[in-house]
């Protein structure tokens, strides 16, 4: 279906619901096109690194309570509430790419989220290997969007202004 964008007459193909862009991929996920598959592969190595670069971060932090010599106690207790933190972050991270986020429980977890990060950041990592993260979500929703319009344009057929009246 076609309509007339407004401009000069030019019709416009893109008629009816549009696709919502992902987070560095844009729309490119609808055809995987316009080096979809390129940025896959390099938000993969980038989300590794990042995770890399964060454990890094955290084994600096833990050798600093060492150093400060507070006890072994304290040192479990870091490396315990981390590994739930992120364990937790994973599974939140992992199925807000097949399901909406409820955006009261986003704004409950926010700061286990930041204390997790690693987790979310293996969750993009892992997912990357099947589809841009979120893709199948936004996919179910667009083709339910297209079918639905496409249902409302089908069903109007010839000129309404035409039809009889009835007495």
């Amino acid at each position: 279906m076609s309509a007339e964008n407004g401009k000069n007459g030019i019709l416009d193909t893109h008629a009816g619901p549009r696709p919502e862009p992902l987070r560095f991929y844009g729309t490119t996920w609808v055809d995987h096109d316009n080096g979809y598959t390129v940025r896959r592969a390099g938000l993969a190595v980038g989300s590794l690194a990042a995770a890399a670069a964060a454990c890094f971060v955290l084994r600096v932090a833990y050798q600093g309570l060492q150093i400060a010599d507070i006890g072994s106690f304290v040192s479990l207790l870091m490396i315990v509430m981390f590994a739930i933190c992120s364990a937790l972050a994973f599974r939140h991270t992992w199925s807000g790419f097949s399901g909406r986020p409820d955006p009261d429980r986003q704004a409950s977890m926010r700061g286990l989220l930041a204390i997790g990060f690693v987790g979310s950041l293996l969750a993009y990592f892992f997912r990357t290997f099947t589809e841009a993260p979120g893709e199948k979500l936004h996919r179910d929703e667009y083709e339910k969007a297209r079918e639905e319009y496409e249902k409302r344009t089908t069903r109007r057929s010839g000129n309404p202004s035409k039809k009889r009246r009835q007495r």
